[in-house]
């Protein structure tokens, strides 16, 4: 998946996909520097200052508050420290479905004292609804809720060029078009107007989690969690509703003759009498398809005098695309912008397949962001090895695999504006992307890679995420606990760039992919893991090349761990019981070092916080060597097509009782998970 000032805030209306202006936000005086936000320095004015009516709620309560309200606002700072509410701290979120103005001139509105009354009346005695029937679930609606930590991205444009600023209305408004179109392939477009009109808790999950479902990693155990009373798992808009009744439907589709057709990644699979045919996307949704053509177009024609030529290239071969399905003009036209023609990074199509229930199908999403040039100084030490690390790794999978020529793009650094569609998830946000995922330009390894650089670097995060390794970490292990960022990015890097080696998304055994070999949801883990265990496999090679330092590389085999805990609390499967990739993954790299005698875990040993018992000793000696062999397995199943032995992974560490999943989960799940909410000011 981290920023407040003056002036007016164009918003794009979630429910209608009209632009509209919002003072809510800083607002008043001139523009003066006055400090940092907990997500980074910022500008904002010296204005007049709440008297002591705001100061009832801390941050962290006015921010959940407003997510059970269903407000898009948020308290971004207490840069003065008052502990109170100042009207300058306040700012609009995008994606909500409305946008009232409650700062004008540098102070509240008249209205704003009763909505403050509503966030702590919602915070202190909870209105649960008139049915008693209805009160367990509205109350779980609220744990469901309370597991998210608003955290917010913020992008000031107002000193951006008009241009840019044109543009990135066009792109605000499409991303609407996005969000539709996603909720149509989800299933759930209307849906919401099954949620009682008094119940904004309600409205307010299905919003964040794109539909009714609750996705905690606590909800599990809380029965009837879900927005809509007597709606658990909405039926998938890709399919037919009456074959998803049958919870082998995916399998069965995939062994029909004309697989192939009908589980291509941009098509709608629909019923014509008794047959099942493919409806190609601009078909099934051809007026939101041309909406969002008809807004990219528009952004285009923002620019003049030859500005920004690859960005205009691609927005006019996008728009063409949703007119008529064919993806390839797109994906070359984009992966000809790079950092040194665009200022801008931005990346509106199908894609990802994970919120399938089958893991074929391509969701619509926009990631629109600003590029990051501090991705220039691992490409200079990284570019000149991208053919050697192929060389290496398939020297280690060895037989049948062969090393090939690669030519894929190192990543670029990005600071994300806003995710649309099936970027913006309820909890987290993606932190590394290799694109296109089919077609020519994939497989030539024309696509691009990409870091997010700017999630996750709140200070609230940095906090959290230490006290955590601190709760599940011995003394000795956590002196290698890094202190400086970056490594983060490290990671990111090593992972998208595996994702472009060894036996990739084109590889086939005896003509067959990776998913009609093992299935799209174990075919996905496998990837996954191929890519997360290359992301320490390569530090060992990387430090024999001296392009890292030994500091380096005992930093990331920390944080890559701590990552692997986060994944492992959310648990292994969804309430459908589809495979979590990055969980299963993550199970499979901690479970494997612990039996490789890499990891040790102690349920009597104490953590370095001093209270918690129950600790892990990771031995980061012994990591290469174990690394290794992993990556060895896991690039030989890819391979092979393996299917028997992916299967004993997932038996072994995943579905096994090897790890402390229980003591993870709570250890992990002590502090909210980050919910990323957004905000662009221009």
């Amino acid at each position: 998946m981290k920023r407040l000032g003056i002036a007016m805030m164009v918003m794009a209306m979630a429910a209608c996909g009209k632009q509209t202006k919002d003072n809510t936000g800083p607002s008043g005086g001139a523009p003066k520097e006055q400090g940092k936000t907990h997500q980074g320095q910022i500008k904002r004015p010296i204005g007049p200052h709440s008297t002591g009516a705001y100061g009832q709620l801390t941050r962290m309560q006015f921010n959940q508050a407003a997510v059970r309200l269903n407000l898009g606002i948020y308290w971004a700072d207490d840069s003065n420290h008052n502990k109170k509410l100042d009207p300058d701290e306040l700012v609009s979120l995008l994606f909500y479905p409305h946008h009232p103005v409650y700062v004008k001139n540098g102070a509240f509105v008249s209205t704003f004292p009763v909505t403050y009354s509503r966030l702590v009346q919602d915070t202190k005695r909870p209105n649960l609804g008139k049915n008693p029937a209805d009160r367990d679930r509205r109350l779980n609606v609220r744990k469901e809720l309370d597991q998210g930590r608003p955290t917010l991205v913020y992008t000031d444009l107002t000193k951006a060029d008009p241009q840019d600023r044109a543009f990135v209305r066009h792109m605000m408004v499409a991303a609407n078009f996005i969000d539709r179109l996603h909720k149509k392939q989800l299933g759930i477009y209307g849906l919401e107007s099954k949620i009682p009109r008094d119940d904004s808790a309600s409205a307010s999950l299905f919003r964040r989690n794109w539909g009714p479902v609750c996705k905690g990693p606590k909800s599990p155990k809380y029965p009837k969690c879900t927005a809509i009373a007597g709606v658990d798992h909405p039926v998938a808009g890709i399919y037919p509703a009456d074959i998803q009744k049958d919870k082998n439907f995916c399998t069965k589709l995939a062994a029909r003759k004309d697989a192939k057709t009908l589980m291509s990644p941009f098509v709608v699979v629909r019923k014509q009498g008794s047959k099942l045919v493919a409806v190609p996307y601009n078909k099934a949704y051809p007026k939101l398809m041309n909406a969002v053509a008809k807004e990219l177009d528009a952004a285009a024609a923002s620019y003049k005098n030859g500005k920004e030529k690859a960005l205009v290239a691609y927005l006019k071969a996008a728009a063409k695309s949703f007119r008529t399905n064919n993806w390839l003009g797109a994906d070359e036209a984009w992966a000809t912008m790079n950092t040194t023609n665009s200022k801008w990074y931005l990346r509106v199509a199908p894609d990802e397949v994970y919120w399938d229930p089958c893991s074929r199908k391509a969701g619509f999403h926009l990631t629109l962001a600003k590029i990051n040039n501090g991705a220039l100084t691992w490409q200079s030490k990284l570019s000149g090895v991208r053919q050697d690390m192929e060389n290496t790794l398939a020297k280690l999978i060895g037989k049948p695999y062969a090393a090939r020529k690669v030519a894929f793009h190192l990543p670029d650094f990005i600071d994300i504006v806003i995710n649309a569609g099936n970027d913006r998830s309820p909890f987290g946000a993606t932190i590394g992307q290799s694109l296109p995922n089919w077609g020519p330009v994939a497989n030539k390894g024309h696509g691009r890679t990409v870091a997010m650089t700017n999630l996750y670097t709140d200070a609230d995060s940095l906090t959290i995420a230490r006290r955590t390794a601190r709760s599940v970490l011995d003394a000795a292990s956590m002196k290698f606990y890094p202190k400086a960022k970056g490594l983060d990015q490290l990671s990111t890097i090593l992972h998208e760039s595996t994702h472009n080696l060894g036996p990739a998304h084109q590889y086939k055994v005896k003509g067959k992919t990776a998913p009609q070999i093992f299935g799209g949801p174990l075919a996905t883990t496998l990837e996954e893991l191929k890519a997360q265990t290359g992301a320490l496999y390569f530090l060992s090679y990387l430090l024999k090349k001296k392009l890292i330092s030994q500091q380096q590389v005992d930093g990331s085999f920390v944080k890559d761990f701590m990552w692997c805990l986060g994944h492992i609390s959310r648990g292994m499967y969804d309430s459908t019981h589809k495979s979590k990739p990055y969980s299963q993954l993550a199970a499979i790299q901690v479970g494997f070092l612990m039996k490789q005698g890499a990891i040790n875990f102690d349920p009597k040993g104490a953590a370095t916080n001093g209270k918690d018992h129950g600790v892990f000793t990771l031995h980061l000696d012994k990591f290469p060597a174990a690394v290794e062999k992993l990556m060895r397995m896991a690039g030989q199943i890819k391979a092979k097509g393996d299917k028997a032995a992916a299967l004993r992974l997932i038996k072994e560490f995943v579905d096994g009782k090897m790890l402390p999943f229980d003591l993870i989960k709570e250890r992990i799940l002590r502090s909210p998970k980050a919910s990323f909410v957004y905000s662009v000011k221009i």
